[in-house]
């Protein structure tokens, strides 16, 4: 019984390992050039004209025109960026939470919008979820919120970065980043995969499935999504969309559901690392955290309950 457990075991991990391996390169191939490329736009003026374009806008959400540094670096590029704009602003709480709100909803958008269309999901589903999301959230709170006016406290400092000179060394800096982007991705997706393997060769995926069934069912989302959703709240959808692909090529989710699964996370995904990150700006998190999981929830029921192609036959397409 133990041979039988090994070779079971073995089996597994070589299945998980080619299954890791293979979505590591299948999301690479879309990390690698973008962040190549984005990271050379930042020493363009491409970057300082979006912000310029952008910045008349702003007043629509209650914020000065430079707080479209953060949005713009928040959307362009991640949180992280996003994060290091507002800390070289004197802003609000107010306009901290406006910004770290919309950021949530629309940030890494090039990455994102990529893994999002390589899973099956529709280019203009992702722009109108998440860029609607986000303006609608900024407009509301600016609106409806009467407090925050005091000085936003930052419990941190940026980190100083050396700013490259010339092309070469600007190139040399995105193959950096680009090559430790995929690095970073294989060692979340590979060892992510070793455990869904694991999961599913024991059958383990079948009973977390079944005990995620009265939350999937109300969102509209058969259960065997339930990966996908749980993958990306946690670790997000550039992460998650190993997971994600895998799902949908071998568990039969469909079309449907991996759009709605999509919806959902596009309102709310890595949600407890995106939330933390906003910890140190001096704004309340909590109303962050609830505002996304709400939206998310309320989101995919509506649009799940306005699409009412027939589920069985698992191939319905939003056009």
């Amino acid at each position: 019984m133990t041979n039988k457990n090994n070779i079971a075991l073995s089996n597994t991990l070589k299945s998980g390992l080619q299954v890791g391996l293979k979505t590591t390169w299948s999301l690479g191939k879309i990390i690698f050039p973008i962040t190549l490329l984005v990271t050379i736009l930042q020493f363009t003026p491409i970057l300082p004209w979006l912000v310029q374009l952008v910045e008349p806008i702003m007043h629509l959400f209650g914020l000065r025109g430079e707080a479209a540094v953060p949005i713009v670096l928040g959307n362009a590029l991640n949180l992280y960026a996003g994060i290091a704009g507002i800390i070289s602003l004197e802003l609000t709480v107010k306009e901290v939470f406006i910004i770290a709100m919309m950021i949530s909803f629309a940030h890494n958008l090039f990455i994102e919008t990529a893994v999002a269309i390589k899973v099956g999901v529709k280019l203009w589903t992702v722009l109108v979820v998440r860029l609607g999301l986000a303006v609608l959230a900024g407009v509301l709170i600016n609106l409806f919120w009467t407090g925050g006016n005091e000085i936003a406290q930052y419990g941190l400092t940026p980190q100083a970065e050396v700013v490259p000179e010339g092309f070469v060394q600007i190139f040399l800096l995105g193959l950096e980043k680009a090559a430790f982007g995929v690095l970073q991705l294989a060692l979340i997706v590979i060892p992510l995969m070793l455990f869904v393997q694991y999961v599913k060769d024991r059958k383990y995926l079948e009973r977390f499935s079944t005990s995620l069934a009265p939350f999937t069912k109300m969102i509209g989302v058969k259960p065997n999504a339930s990966m996908t959703l749980v993958a990306g709240l946690l670790i997000g959808l550039a992460y998650g969309a190993g997971v994600m692909i895998q799902a949908v090529q071998e568990d039969g989710v469909s079309k449907r559901d991996i759009t709605l699964a999509f919806i959902f996370l596009m309102a709310c995904h890595a949600v407890i690392e995106d939330t933390l990150l906003f910890l140190p700006l001096g704004i309340p998190i909590w109303p962050l955290l609830i505002i996304r999981l709400v939206t998310a929830i309320g989101l995919t029921i509506t649009v799940s309950i306005l699409w009412k192609q027939p589920r069985e036959k698992g191939e319905a397409v939003i056009d």
